[in-house]
């Protein structure tokens, strides 16, 4: 029986020299690798991310009537099992050396989450295959996948959300965060800041419900429900796009405070463990993004990687609930956690 570490090793022998596939992916061994997997230049806004979260800490309360824990979540007009999804990578052969292609990573995300009673989040890049492969994995997984989308033109964004209307998504997102990444401009392929009057435009030209991601401040999230998004995605691309970012984590509780409920709010960037994801819920986020331990899983196991990595963090979620006693995601606020 295939075991989590079995994925880990197989992980690591299909990406040597590429990702070393560290027992905490924190950042540290793969500053400045761009293209590749680490953070910008020095790193530290990747490293801080996992900083950030290992200093929040979680107040035990287990003196409570036994319970199983409800991980459920709704989203998209949609019941998920667990509150936290694939984040959007693109560019297999750009950043992990080709060692698997864009379609068997694709299908692995899809179908590995949607084995485990989630969704993944895909992404797109400067070679037009990259958002293409995409579209049927969005048709076979009956609408359960959020692709995301660079800040093309406004043309060209809306082309691509006319594709992702015929697939049938449930909805899609824009990585804004995007709008200097190094590795587009090596591309020559052009990307731009979008104005909150282009936000507008693209949530009016579709009914389906929209997410920019790489919102890092309650100025911004302001801007975007004004501007009629379904949600953001709190996110600094990674920590690959600016060098000094701050945690995204560390933003959520003032954007919620912000926004109310305007807004769903996701947030991304080093969240590891189903009691990192407590953490984020606490602080205010709705559902929560993990980029690199999928691609991870994904290169280890395929389909079957992805799954039992869903099914570890929510295994570790719903254990750090009953030791908080919390029975569902609504109970679980700020006050559950300290520094």
């Amino acid at each position: 029986m295939t075991t989590y570490n079995d994925i880990l090793t197989s992980a690591k022998q299909t990406l040597e020299g590429v990702c070393r596939v560290c027992p905490v992916c924190d950042g540290k061994a793969c500053r400045g690798q761009i293209p590749g997997v680490g953070g910008k230049g020095s790193g530290r806004a990747f490293t801080v991310c996992r900083d950030f979260l290992d200093g929040v800490r979680i107040h035990m309360d287990v003196i409570h009537p036994h319970f199983e824990a409800d991980t459920g979540i709704g989203l998209f007009g949609r019941r998920f099992r667990y509150p936290f999804f694939a984040a959007p990578i693109g560019g297999m052969k750009l950043n992990f050396g080709g060692r698997i292609t864009e379609e068997a990573y694709v299908r692995a995300v899809a179908e590995g989450t949607r084995q485990a009673g989630t969704f993944a989040w895909t992404g797109d890049g400067p070679d037009e295959s990259i958002f293409q492969t995409t579209l049927p994995f969005i048709r076979e997984a009956e609408g359960a996948v959020i692709p995301t989308i660079k800040p093309w033109t406004q043309e060209k964004c809306l082309a691509r959300i006319r594709e992702i209307e015929a697939a049938g998504a449930m909805g899609f997102s824009m990585d804004i965060d995007s709008a200097a990444l190094i590795n587009l401009k090596l591309m020559g392929k052009p990307v731009f800041t979008k104005s909150a009057q282009e936000l507008r435009e693209l949530v009016e030209a579709t009914d389906l419900p929209f997410v920019p991601k790489g919102v890092m401040t309650p100025a911004a999230a302001l801007r975007c429900a004004e501007a009629g998004c379904y949600g953001i995605v709190v996110s600094s691309h990674g920590g690959r796009v600016m060098e000094d970012a701050p945690a995204p984590a560390s933003q959520v509780a003032a954007i919620r405070k912000a926004v109310g409920a305007s807004l769903k709010i996701f947030v991304d960037g080093g969240v590891r463990t189903g009691a990192d994801v407590f953490k984020c819920l606490a602080l205010g986020a709705d559902a929560v993004l993990i980029g690199r331990p999928y691609a991870i899983a994904a290169h280890g196991g395929g389909a079957e990687g992805v799954r039992l990595l869903t099914e570890k963090i929510g295994a570790e979620l719903s254990e750090t609930m009953l030791m908080t006693g919390c029975s569902s995601l609504e109970e679980i606020t700020i006050e559950h956690t300290g520094t």
